[in-house]
């Protein structure tokens, strides 16, 4: 096992789904995809609302300790000229070309799980590293210990019964339970039942590269299938939820019940008033929070205009463009 004081890098995947190039090269291959899940074609999956910045500012903040931070993106450069020189000089910018190499012919991809089951193979990754979705930001300082035992990471998430959930008849058809479905495929590949699994929250994923170095070769059929999909599939299985069961099936890191995260959901702000959506977001509620995960950016600025303050502030303040 890597020595606890070993270095952890950062991985945060990133896209521009408004680029002209990238826009288009989506509805090509989305025409030829035939009928999508209603999760794997809609267009908020490719938005960029800045968020990335946030998450950087949010790791420079809160995070120096992390070693390297490594965006992968399909060849696009986000604008980095107006952060601090002290995070610039950490960041890395990985092409997809990179971390599929041998497997060019499934490029290119619009498709995070077939990302998500890459991303280890980043060329001098950390063997400990935090994967952040570009919507994910830390709002109080972070340890080590917080995301990483002696022996393997930290989990956050649930134990949870999908069983019955998914068993209905229009269950593959609805977009919220995709992401069920994909935990399910993940934990059935190392003996787990859909009755009790356990349920990745929203929050950064701490990984061991040399597990997912190993399951990729335990389970090379599936991994060659996740990443043939260039748009979400249901026959798919979500990479975090994989290494999750994994390390507990291993007995690596522990399984903690800290309520140390926040998760906004898309359309969270529909369903109540946004006042109390917005309080969510004060530094009063915010006490004790440590991870912050906002699905839907955009939408959440029309119910509260001023949301990009507040999560500024969350962050650590001094985010502005």
């Amino acid at each position: 096992m890597t020595p606890h004081s070993d270095p952890i890098d950062a991985v945060i995947t990133w896209v521009d789904g408004a680029d002209p190039v990238h826009r288009a090269k989506r509805a090509q291959y989305m025409a030829k995809a035939g009928v999508l899940n209603e999760n794997a074609r809609n267009p908020h999956r490719w938005v960029s609302s800045d968020e990335i910045y946030f998450c950087l500012f949010s790791i420079y903040k809160h995070a120096p300790w992390i070693r390297t931070i490594w965006i992968v993106t399909d060849g696009q450069t986000p604008e980095v000229s107006h952060l601090p020189d002290a995070l610039r000089v950490k960041i890395c910018i990985v092409n997809h070309t990179e971390i599929f190499r041998g497997s060019a012919h499934v490029l290119p991809t619009f498709n995070s799980l077939a990302i998500e089951s890459m991303i280890w193979r980043i060329e001098g990754l950390a063997e400990r590293f935090l994967y952040f979705n570009d919507d994910v930001f830390l709002t109080a300082p972070l340890q080590p210990g917080d995301v990483f035992t002696s022996n393997g990471p930290v989990l956050r998430g649930r134990w949870v019964d999908y069983a019955a959930m998914l068993s209905g008849p229009t269950a593959r058809d609805d977009p919220a339970l995709f992401n069920h479905f994909m935990h399910v495929n993940a934990a059935a590949m190392v003996g787990v039942a859909a009755t009790r699994l356990y349920a990745c929250a929203h929050v950064v994923h701490p990984f061991l590269r040399s597990v997912m170095a190993r399951l990729s070769q335990q389970h090379s059929d599936a991994f060659a299938n996740n990443i043939t999909h260039r748009f979400r599939d249901l026959s798919q299985f979500l990479p975090q939820g994989l290494h999750t069961h994994a390390c507990i099936a291993d007995g690596l890191g522990e399984v903690t019940t800290a309520k140390d995260h926040l998760h906004i959901t898309s359309g969270q702000g529909n369903r109540q008033p946004p006042d109390i959506t917005r309080t969510l977001l004060t530094p009063e509620a915010l006490s004790g929070v440590k991870f912050l995960c906002i699905n839907d950016l955009p939408q959440l600025e029309r119910l509260i205009p001023d949301v990009r303050g507040l999560i500024s502030a969350a962050v650590g303040g001094g985010v502005s463009w």
